[in-house]
């Protein structure tokens, strides 16, 4: 990594020829992928990626740029034509004083420790469960994929940070065909771990799971359609909550007055029973980190807390715009992407209700056990998203399995009309894009109850007509 003397003259020649900010991210992250399709091995990927990234802010303007090329030579030079693209201002220099911190995310077994035969041992584990689940199952598709990260982040407040992540995750697709027609089940459990993590969780029922998962829906006859109240399972149903209200809570919409949630701190945006919560400092989670990618600690952030509004998400160069300090919530894919605010574990926290006592309260509706992807506009919060595994609620029992179930609705809609809320909160791994690239978040709430939203089938309305 870099020498602290190289970093410090970069930061200070941005300071000197433009800049009244100056940040520079260092990335050194080492990846390994093996694919595994219908029991042959059908990729196996190692990479190294090393890049230093250097952001000059004056006000609010931004100006970023990137380089393989970490010479103290090339680092000045990048730093001084960055600079000189924004506005001249008052000279001032810069000294970095590093930042000791307790990790909060220990690993035990670094994935380089692992050999390529153990590992592809415990993809076929995953595979041969899922495989055998069903004759039904025409497919299996595992993937086990890790990284090692290490960074260093300093900027002209005098922070400098050194750091190092690790994470690992499989991902398990089964899917089966009948009658010419397909369904599919998934599962991706992951951690901000090492390869401890698969001591932790039951690969073969993950595995199997998802092969039920396809079976199921196969079998199953199409979902109605129209309004009804939705009772959305716990885990990967708060995908819903990430994409069409989290979204609407970071500093980079809401700076730009670019989200239904902007200038509604205080206000009651939610049903009393909603407080959701995005916390960075879960031990080992997926969306977890020691330091958000701009240097400064995660923090647990309450968004909103029985149902008004408490903060949004807030990185450093947003805060600016919104007079706001930053949350921890400055967020990148690597050193070729400016931060900006993102989600780390973003969840609805637990109510007081079972799972079988909210579907025992539904007189008839759809319950979505598992979420599958969906589409959504960030300005508006609109959102359709198609269910996975659905079923039927008739006269408060789970009856029929359905499939083809799609949920569309407003984001800001949508938290005025949780009714009910269970007491199992857990949290599943995501992916989450954004113009600062994809990055790992964790999605999560207790089973909870819609009292109404519009469900999208190829089946009769709700009465059977």
């Amino acid at each position: 990594m870099l020498n602290k003397s190289i970093i410090e003259d970069t930061i200070n020649t941005a300071l000197n020829k433009g800049g009244d900010f100056a940040e520079v991210f260092i990335e050194e992250k080492m990846s390994n992928s093996i694919n595994l399709v219908n029991g042959k091995i059908d990729s196996a990927n190692t990479g190294i990626d090393y890049g230093v990234g250097i952001r000059v802010i004056k006000d609010t303007n931004e100006i970023y740029v990137y380089t393989n090329n970490d010479s103290r030579e090339n680092l000045l030079k990048l730093a001084d034509k960055a600079a000189g693209m924004l506005e001249k201002t008052e000279i001032k220099n810069s000294s970095l004083k590093y930042q000791d911190f307790k990790n909060t995310h220990p690993i035990m077994v670094y994935p380089n420790q692992v050999n390529q035969t153990k590992k592809v041992e415990l993809i076929k584990t995953a595979y041969n469960a899922a495989e055998k689940y069903d004759d039904l199952i025409t497919q299996v598709v595992v993937g086990l994929s890790d990284y090692t990260q290490n960074i260093q982040i300093a900027n002209s407040e005098g922070i400098f940070v050194e750091d190092e992540r690790t994470r690992v995750r499989m991902g398990i697709q089964a899917v089966a065909t009948l009658k010419g027609e397909k369904q599919t089940g998934y599962h991706g459990p992951g951690g901000h771990m090492g390869f401890e993590f698969f001591d932790q969780i039951d690969v073969k029922q993950r595995a199997k799971d998802a092969a039920r998962m396809a079976v199921t829906m196969i079998k199953a006859g199409h979902a109605p359609k129209g309004k009804m109240p939705v009772i959305i399972d716990n885990k990967f149903g708060g995908v819903i909550f990430h994409e069409a209200c989290g979204h609407g809570l970071e500093a980079t919409s809401v700076a730009k007055n670019n989200s239904v949630f902007a200038d509604k701190i205080g206000e009651k945006i939610a049903s009393k029973k909603v407080t959701a919560i995005d916390d960075g400092t879960v031990p080992n989670a997926w969306g977890s980190q020691n330091f958000d990618d701009e240097g400064y600690k995660t923090q647990r952030n309450v968004l909103i807390k029985n149902g008004v509004l408490q903060g949004y998400m807030v990185d450093f160069l947003n805060g600016r715009r919104l007079d706001m300090k930053s949350t921890g919530s400055g967020r990148r894919q690597s050193y070729r992407y400016a931060p900006t605010s993102r989600m780390t574990n973003t969840f609805i926290d637990n109510g007081d209700l079972s799972r079988e006592e909210i579907i025992s309260q539904t007189e008839y509706g759809l319950y979505a056990k598992h979420m599958g992807g969906g589409s959504v506009n960030p300005a508006t919060g609109e959102f359709n998203f198609n269910v996975r595994e659905g079923y039927i609620v008739e006269n408060g029992e789970i009856k029929k399995p359905v499939r083809g179930a799609t949920l569309i609705g407003k984001g800001d809609e949508i938290l005025k009309k949780i009714d009910l809320v269970g007491n199992n909160l857990d949290i599943a791994e995501g992916m989450c894009g954004s113009i600062s690239g994809s990055v790992p978040a964790g999605v999560g709430q207790p089973t909870l109850r819609v009292s109404e939203l519009t469900v999208g089938g190829r089946g009769g309305n709700q009465n059977g007509n």
